[in-house]
């Protein structure tokens, strides 16, 4: 069964020839919604993007998006021309949500095809970003920055080293800077490159590189907050597992609707099919474990790639890689 947040497409939701166990109308804060639906069981979430109160600022989609589970959740777009820019629209794709459509009559289909990234990767443009106007009138286009945390879950999930590879092969199409807070493991890359900051000195890092289309940290217990997105390593082995289980039994809750890799993992597809199952948690990419001294890894241009690094598809288009 199928809920329906509607305000000014509310007769068009009508007509849908779905199954609808609860309808609302009218402007809702995101945290009205996650009060009414939190709890709540449905098969997919329709919502009428009219009905978010602010929903052209981008940052109330991105509340949105960290607050639901976005594979469950369709967006019917409006008309308005922010909604429909091209920057609007690649911000929603970076901040996970691929279910929207400008069409009631593509509802049905989503339902039971919801979109993957790749559906919607032509969507994202990494040279440009969204901000919300001050009114309606005006908008304004910037370089993006991408400020990508990694934390390890599980303990040593190899951050440090999949940061370096990372920046090894982003750094050939884009502007990449590395920072690693509140410890020293850089240094043995002999990468001058790679640099270190403390809790207190890494937001003046960030804001002095303002130059760089991407800065990947390695958090370790510094804040999340001062990422755009944060990637969350697990090493999948049974000790390791067992371990981060027993130290916080409701991780996995936790980390419900977050970005997790499987880091240095042994799994195959049907493993991971298993741990997602068993875990109730969605995997973004497993990686292997890999040779960092390799300057041209598949499978690392590949998450690069799913992470929407779509420069990287010019660069080995034509090129052998391992």
């Amino acid at each position: 069964m199928n809920v329906i947040v509607s305000n000014k497409y509310q007769t068009l939701l009508g007509t849908l020839n779905i199954d609808v166990i609860k309808s609302i109308n009218g402007v809702f804060t995101v945290q009205d919604l996650i009060n009414q639906f939190n709890n709540f069981y449905y098969n997919k979430l329709i919502i009428d993007i009219t009905a978010i109160q602010d929903y052209e600022n981008v940052n109330t989609m991105r509340e949105l998006s960290i607050n639901f589970d976005m594979d469950k959740v369709i967006v019917l777009l409006d008309d308005s021309p922010t909604v429909n820019s091209d920057m609007y629209l690649s911000q929603l794709v970076s901040i996970g949500i691929y279910n929207f459509t400008r069409s009631v009559d593509a509802i049905p289909f989503l339902i039971d095809n919801p979109n993957s990234y790749k559906d919607v990767a032509a969507y994202q443009h990494l040279n440009t970003t969204y901000e919300a106007p001050q009114n309606k009138k005006e908008s304004s286009i910037k370089i993006e920055q991408r400020i990508i945390g990694f934390k390890n879950v599980t303990e040593h999930s190899g951050a440090t080293t999949l940061i370096y590879m990372l920046k090894k092969h982003l750094q050939k199409n884009y502007k990449v800077k590395a920072i690693e807070i509140n410890n020293s493991d850089f240094e043995y890359f002999n990468d001058k490159s790679l640099e270190n900051a403390d809790f207190m000195t890494i937001k003046d890092k960030i804001a002095n590189s303002s130059e760089y289309e991407v800065i990947f940290i390695d958090l370790n217990d510094g804040d999340e907050s001062i990422c755009t997105e944060v990637i969350y390593l697990i090493e999948p082995g049974i000790l390791k597992l067992n371990k981060l289980i027993r130290h916080d039994k409701k991780i996995f809750d936790k980390l419900h609707n977050k970005k997790i890799i499987l880091n240095r993992s042994v799994l195959d597809s049907k493993d991971v099919s298993d741990f997602e199952y068993e875990s109730g948690s969605k995997v973004f990419y497993n990686i292997p474990c890999l040779d960092e001294k390799l300057d041209n890894i598949k499978i690392i241009n590949d998450f690069l790639i799913a992470l929407g690094f779509s420069r990287l598809n010019e660069t080995n288009q034509n090129k052998k890689i391992w």
